[in-house]
């Protein structure tokens, strides 16, 4: 989800491997809870027993090192274009129909998007994940490995996650629940929709009316949620999101790792690079090469793919979210 998914896809897989790393002895969490007490007026004895209790998440921090977008796409999608995942999304989408049109009316965003967002993330809540949340992000806030990374990487990661641990408890005080209690991937994401606990905060709505947020066992707030993240993220609804291109003279500088929109279809166009949709020349995309099965592919993203690499900032992940939700929607509306 914002700012991580890129960490968060080989999560489900894993057992948690743990130690007792007595995290409150630390000079380095002393000073969190100092901080948390200062600014945000946590009890400090509280904070301290609970630190205490976590378990460092040793399997957190081997799979943090390996993340899946490191793979290329020929080996990435067929993780996620599977006739399993397509098929149990055509049961999800039967299943939560009215509530996936209501999200669509209000919000604009396709059915079939938030239905492969979930099924990407969690195929559709069957893997939301084991890791206690307090323990994996205090682990990756205090522990981040260095192992293929560096040490500026390093440094940077562990604020992104001592950040969330603090959002962390600031959501959980908001929503009247024990930090202790909730589960998520290594990487601390939460609920059918993986999303981290800044999102959380920010992004999660009550779309059952019981007057709570609960990702992990409402399925229309997890519906609702997803599509609340992408309209405020700018989804324009009824737009295009991504087509295949065509290339007259493939060259290895070919392709761009920024995602945004930042060339006209017809500055493309000009430089032999042509969609397989037609599109208006005026409209803004990116070009992106992807390592497929047989060779490279090529793909013009617009501004809706790139609202879905705000979810996960990688170009494999939107892809699959794409394709997934493609897939998922054909047969779905192909049913006697």
């Amino acid at each position: 989800m914002k700012r991580l998914h890129t960490l968060l896809l080989t999560s489900f897989l894993l057992l948690p491997a743990v130690s007792n790393a007595n995290y409150s002895k630390r000079p380095d969490v002393k000073e969190f809870i100092a901080d948390m007490v200062s600014q945000h007026g946590f009890d400090e004895q509280q904070l301290s027993l609970w630190m205490q209790d976590v378990q460092q998440q040793k399997s957190a921090l081997e799979a943090i090192a390996r993340p899946a977008e490191a793979k290329p796409w020929k080996d990435y999608r067929p993780i996620f274009i599977t006739s399993k995942r397509i098929n149990r999304g055509v049961e999800f989408w039967a299943t939560h129909a009215e509530t996936l049109q209501r999200a669509e009316q209000k919000y604009g965003v396709p059915a079939e998007i938030i239905v492969a967002i979930i099924g990407v993330e969690t195929f559709y809540g069957k893997r939301a994940g084991n890791y206690p949340v307090l323990d994996a992000l205090t682990t990756l806030g205090f522990d981040y490995p260095l192992e293929n990374t560096t040490q500026e990487r390093r440094d940077r990661r562990e604020r992104f996650f001592r950040k969330e641990l603090k959002e962390y408890l600031l959501m959980t005080r908001e929503e009247k629940v024990d930090p202790r209690t909730l589960k998520g991937s290594y990487a601390g994401a939460m609920g059918m929709p993986q999303f981290i606990s800044s999102s959380f905060r920010a992004y999660a709505i009550d779309f059952d009316g019981d007057g709570k947020r609960d990702l992990w066992n409402s399925t229309a707030d997890a519906i609702g949620s997803v599509a609340n993240y992408f309209s405020r993220h700018g989804w324009k609804g009824g737009q295009p999101i991504v087509s295949r291109a065509s290339v007259a003279k493939p060259a290895d500088g070919l392709g761009s790792k920024n995602m945004r929109p930042h060339k006209a279809i017809g500055d493309y166009k000009q430089l032999g690079v042509t969609p397989v949709k037609a599109f208006n020349d005026s409209q803004m995309a990116t070009l992106l090469k992807l390592e497929g099965s047989r060779g490279n592919e090529y793909w013009l993203g617009l501004e809706n793919f790139y609202v879905i690499t705000r979810y996960n900032h990688s170009p494999l992940y939107a892809m699959a979210v794409y394709q997934l939700g493609q897939a998922v929607a054909s047969k779905y509306r192909s049913r006697d």
